[in-house]
């Protein structure tokens, strides 16, 4: 019986930013690694008072409120921007350092503030900042990349946990008309091509952002061809493989690759927590109050988290005229409305 190909999902964990999501999307994504968490730390920016718990994984930071669980935030490593610990004031430690964390979504800048209620506990910087390193000196892992240093000496430079599968030479690549001779490496965690004449004219395909993987008829007969995802620039590369049986071997062994890589990838994220540093007891969090807190939705749970600096479009046009209030007021950014601002949560 063949195997069920369940339908391609763009990895979203490592890229987006989330604000008061269900709890299902808290949970761990195939591949996703629990590496750190750290009780009683509070949401300086967007929920100051508020106890929560900060979960450290090897594609995001969760940070989710104790008295609150539907008020939580998950943040991609690749949204970051900046990092840096800095003086912050706190309702809960007073004037203390903090995590500052800068993040870029959709044009939009975001600032998170997180401060350790407990003292003295660097823990939260030194495993968030180096988490964070980790993740940004491993993009080979998650991201397609064009004319990079992979192939050396007609070999691949291979990642860690990374184990090739098979070499084919003779393949074509098909980006122009006349087609570029080279050779493709099937690995268990990505496809790499390179031309025989220039090792820096290559690509690195993650099977992660493989959205699709199939043998097609075109003008050039019978290829091989990859669709890339579209967080990914959402390509279509197509290479020539001789003879047919030979183009079927491949495209069933990557297929089956794809498919084991999928269910459980290998993002490059390694870290572990040093076991003789152990994070302190919490403090007790206050008594939740007896009250029933019922689910409200919420367009502007992010608006309490934009970055200090206002986007230049808004600078530019100054106040303009509120016929609801009778005032000029300053101009709201996309997805906040007057009723929000007003809203308490």
């Amino acid at each position: 019986m063949a195997a069920v190909q369940h339908p391609y999902v763009d990895p979203w964990a490592d890229r987006e930013i989330q604000f008061d999501m269900p709890r299902k999307q808290l949970e761990l994504v195939p591949g996703e690694v629990l590496i750190d968490s750290l009780g009683d730390v509070e949401d300086t920016k967007g929920n100051n008072g508020d106890h929560g718990h900060l979960y450290v994984t090897n594609l995001r930071l969760m940070w989710d409120s104790v008295k609150r669980p539907q008020i939580n935030l998950s943040i991609g490593y690749a949204a970051i921007i900046n990092i840096s610990v800095r003086t912050a004031e706190s309702r809960l430690r007073g004037s203390s350092k903090a995590l500052f964390i800068l993040c870029k979504a959709k044009d939009t800048r975001y600032q998170f503030i997180f401060t350790n209620v407990v003292p003295n506990t660097p823990r939260l910087f030194t495993t968030v900042l180096t988490v964070h390193r980790a993740f940004e000196t491993t993009p080979l892992y998650r991201n397609v990349k064009l004319r990079s240093t992979v192939v050396q000496d007609r070999q691949l430079l291979i990642l860690p946990h990374e184990e090739i599968y098979e070499m084919v030479d003779g393949v074509w690549n098909l980006a122009n008309d006349a087609g570029t001779l080279g050779a493709l490496f099937v690995t268990n965690i990505r496809v790499v091509w390179f031309a025989h004449n220039n090792e820096l004219y290559n690509v690195s395909l993650p099977y992660i952002h493989m959205a699709d993987v199939s043998k097609r008829e075109i003008k050039f007969g019978k290829v091989l061809v990859f669709k890339t995802s579209q967080s990914n620039r959402g390509f279509v590369l197509g290479f020539r493989i001789d003879p047919e049986e030979r183009l079927n071997e491949v495209v069933r062994k990557v297929s089956r690759l794809r498919e084991i890589a999928l269910a459980c990838p290998i993002f490059g994220v390694d870290f572990e927590v040093t076991p003789d540093v152990v994070q302190p007891a919490p403090a007790a969090a206050p008594e939740a109050d007896d009250v029933q807190i019922l689910p409200t939705t919420t367009t502007d749970a992010c608006a309490a988290y934009f970055a200090e600096d206002r986007p230049a479009d808004l600078a530019a046009r100054g106040p303009e005229f509120s016929s609801a209030l009778g005032l000029a007021i300053e101009p709201l950014r996309a997805g906040v409305t007057l009723e929000s601002l007003w809203a308490v949560h």
